[in-house]
């Protein structure tokens, strides 16, 4: 058995399980329940299937150039994936949504849910400020109409432009 050959036959083997990968993670989209599941079915079968597909190109292509671009778009994959997807599940939390810990018929989904459970629990659902220094203002029912702005100040955007912070019209 030539070297060329075991080269041919060891690309072919991880270009068919990088594509098992994907197959399965695409079936999984669609199968699974909530949001946070096929988040997860999706970041492994793209960080592992697409992984193996790369890592097939590379024993296909030898020691080039290609290579080189290769392992680099490979430590992109590895890197942006798993970082992407843990930013999407804070921002499904972030917005309210929460993991299926109970199935249908009202039994918990399994034991390692619990302290998930918890955590989602024992948190407050008010709205957070989008920056943390910035304080959330709240509003009264009252609004004084009395206030008027002083013509002497000048504003950010320019003198006499009768213009506030940020662009807005002083007149409301």
């Amino acid at each position: 058995m030539s070297l060329e050959l075991a080269a041919d036959i060891v690309s072919a083997i991880l270009l068919v399980a990088g594509s098992i990968f994907l197959v399965i993670g695409a079936v999984g989209l669609i199968r699974m329940p909530d949001v946070f599941t096929r988040m997860h079915a999706a970041s492994v079968s793209d960080t592992l299937g697409a992984g193996l597909l790369v890592l097939g190109m590379i024993v296909q292509a030898g020691f080039t150039l290609v290579t080189v671009k290769l392992l680099i778009i490979l430590a992109i994959l590895f890197f942006a994936g798993p970082i992407s997807t843990h930013a999407l599940a804070r921002g499904a939390l972030a917005v309210g949504l929460e993991p299926m810990l109970f199935d249908r018929s009202g039994r918990r989904r399994r034991k390692e849910l619990g302290l998930i459970g918890e955590f989602i629990v024992g948190q407050d659902r008010e709205p957070r400020p989008a920056h943390p220094a910035a304080p959330v203002k709240k509003t009264s029912a009252k609004k004084s109409t009395s206030r008027k702005r002083s013509t002497s100040r000048k504003s950010s955007t320019g003198a006499g432009s009768g213009r506030g912070k940020g662009g807005r019209s002083s007149k409301r």
